[in-house]
């Protein structure tokens, strides 16, 4: 348990500091790499080593939007299988409800309780 621990705490550090060393050192913008980040989940699950990852380094890449990404593409998978091409499209909505679902409540309850106001420069 302390070893996968660990090993979570590993990975999920290594891809924090891969992205922030490409946030310091390009001109690459930070939703650009988020958008990345899912990209890459999508593709280690439709390589099908994502599970095998997630085996071995738990929540360190299955949190993270790598995770994200994979939740989706695991998604279309199913989907395809059972709908045929509908599944593209209903497959990522019905596998990432929850977290989508999670991403808009927090964002009405912090709307809220918090206004934005414009940076003047």
């Amino acid at each position: 348990m302390l070893v996968k621990s660990l090993l979570a705490f590993l990975l999920g550090g290594i891809l924090c500091v891969i992205v922030q060393i490409i946030i310091d050192k390009t001109a690459v913008m930070p939703p650009r790499i988020l958008v990345f980040a899912v990209v890459f989940g999508v593709f280690l699950q439709a390589i099908r080593i994502f599970d095998p990852i997630k085996e071995i380094f738990g929540c360190g890449i299955s949190v993270p939007l790598v995770g994200f990404g994979a939740v989706l593409g695991k998604g279309v998978e199913e989907a395809v299988s059972e709908m045929g091409a509908l599944g593209i499209l209903t497959g990522p909505l019905t596998a990432g409800a929850a977290g989508i679902s999670a991403a808009l409540l927090f964002a009405c309850i912090a709307a809220f309780f918090f206004r934005s106001s414009p940076k003047r420069m």
